[in-house]
């Protein structure tokens, strides 16, 4: 089955449930479950702790399958439970002071993904079933590249002759109905396939996610290309179809469709928008979570509360440009965010590409120097440590630094994106900042080589604010800097006291870090 080769089902199977985290307190967690069911079928009830059946509120209708979301509640108990028709799901809903939580990233592959048998693709999904009912997991946080969308050029005809087509030609394209459809049904049926597969599958039904997109969940790249390319109609067209899909997808949520995309979608086509897609009716289904900041959804950063810990994620898409990651919304909405957590709460930010991280400069200065633009040019200048973002950078750097010492947290930091596992410290004037990349699932292992690599530019060191180093450090019991196998991370609180640890693919676990 190629990437274009998704579930060709087209409505005729039930999917989910799928659970989603909602944030809690020391008496109660709240959630939201996804449930996708072919148009017209029966949806069984979902109970929680054996109480009243939850009334599903209707998200949208696409494609002959409608998507349902159940909002539920259950007690802050290690042994709380629903059940979704016959079948009930545990759920460690425990909150308090011993805390197991899961970290995964890159779940995919850019070719060839679901050409591997299953069971090699997720070995590791597997095994976090199996640390799952050693001591279950209370979150399993999700840091980007939850699916490998890049298929999506091979969608429909007209999609791959624009991708052919010379520039002026491409920017004369419009993005047309039939275009837009077979956008929008690729990526939906492409989440359905990933997360139907039975070792997710299993994971995302008793462990309530958290997750934020990156670009593979729109396509390689997203927002580093040419600033031509991503103002085409085209391109913005892909992108609001790809947004659509994660509000479902990776929200569960409604698709805001009633936002104009900074000029994605034109406000006197909005009404036939809507008709075309299902998503017209907006009365009918609630507006973003309460967790997403920017309530008019042109940034889907979120902060999820919970006794003693805050999970933050920035969304680094969503308003990103080959000059700037985050965007006015985004930074308006960060900071506020950050300066009022709760005294005393440990902070997770997920940066779904690492805040810390080698010295990229001088790659991006002998590639500026060839005469053509290279391959690898946008993987680089997504990074924060691109010398086109330097700037930025540093002020993530020092917002960092000041809520970390002004406000008197501890701050762990989560990233994926670059496919190996490593480690880094931010040394702030009072206290350091911990950063844990972990990545990826299931997207296969570079070679050593490209992990020597960036070892030697970790070795060369970048300290963007004077006197207080950023640092890449070997993960625990390791030699090199980066280690180049399929992994992921766990992290616990016991009695206050916070470790991670990571499980490398052909190696085992390392030994706990303290945090």
């Amino acid at each position: 089955m190629t990437e274009n080769q998704v579930s060709k089902e087209s409505g005729d199977e039930m999917f989910g449930p799928f659970l989603f985290a909602r944030g809690g307190d020391s008496t109660k967690i709240r959630l939201a479950a996804l449930i996708v069911a072919p148009d017209g079928a029966e949806i069984q009830e979902l109970r929680a702790m054996d109480g009243d059946p939850v009334s599903p509120q209707r998200l949208a209708a696409l494609f002959g399958r409608t998507y349902w979301r159940f909002d539920f509640e259950l007690p802050a108990s290690a042994d709380a439970q629903y059940s979704f028709g016959s079948e009930t799901y545990a759920v460690c809903a425990d909150m308090g002071s011993d805390l197991h939580i899961g970290f995964v990233s890159c779940n995919g592959q850019e070719e060839g993904d679901l050409d591997r048998p299953v069971e090699e693709r997720n070995a590791l999904w597997a095994d976090l079933a199996e640390q799952h009912k050693k001591r279950p997991f209370a979150l399993l946080l999700h840091g980007g590249d939850q699916i490998y969308a890049d298929g999506v050029w091979h969608c429909h005809p007209e999609i791959e002759a624009w991708l052919d087509a010379r520039r002026r030609q491409r920017l004369a394209t419009a993005f047309s109905d039939e275009m837009r459809d077979a956008v929008l049904k690729f990526y939906l049926d492409h989440y359905l396939t990933i997360y139907n597969q039975p070792q997710i599958a299993h994971m995302l039904a008793r462990v309530p996610s958290l997750m934020m997109w990156d670009d593979h969940d729109i396509f390689d790249g997203w927002g580093s290309h040419k600033k031509w390319f991503q103002g085409s109609a085209v391109a913005k067209g892909m992108f609001a179809c790809a947004r659509d899909a994660f509000c479902l997808m990776q929200l569960c949520a409604a698709p805001a469709a009633d936002v104009d995309l900074l000029g994605v979608v034109d406000p006197k086509q909005q009404d036939a928008v809507e008709r075309k897609t299902g998503l017209a009716n907006k009365s009918e289904h609630d507006p973003l979570p309460d967790m997403i900041l920017d309530r008019a959804g042109r940034s889907f950063a979120w902060r999820v509360d919970y006794p003693g810990m805050t999970l933050i994620a920035p969304d680094l898409r969503s308003e990103r440009t080959p000059d700037v990651i985050m965007g006015d919304t985004g930074w308006r909405d960060l900071v506020p965010a950050l300066e009022t957590i709760p005294d005393g709460n440990r902070i997770l930010l997920m940066s779904t590409v690492p805040v810390i991280g080698p010295r990229l400069s001088l790659v991006e200065f002998f590639l500026y120097m060839l005469p053509k633009p290279q391959k690898y040019e946008d993987d680089l200048r997504d990074q924060w440590q691109s010398r086109w973002h330097r700037r930025e950078w540093c002020k993530m750097l020092e917002l960092l630094e000041r809520i970390a010492n002004d406000h008197d947290h501890e701050i762990t930091v989560l990233s994926g994106e670059i496919h190996v596992a490593t480690r880094g410290t931010f040394e702030t004037k009072g206290k350091t900042i911990h950063q844990l990349v972990a990545s990826g699932i299931s997207h296969t292992a570079p070679p050593q080589a490209f992990a020597r690599g960036l070892g030697l530019l970790a070795w060369i060191g970048d300290n963007p604010l004077p006197n207080r180093p950023t640092r890449l450090k070997p993960l625990p019991d390791r030699k090199g800097v980066y280690c180049a196998a399929r992994n992921y991370l766990t992290l616990s609180r016991n009695d206050k006291k916070w470790g991670a640890k990571w499980h490398l693919e052909g190696i085992g676990w390392t030994p706990d870090l303290t945090i």
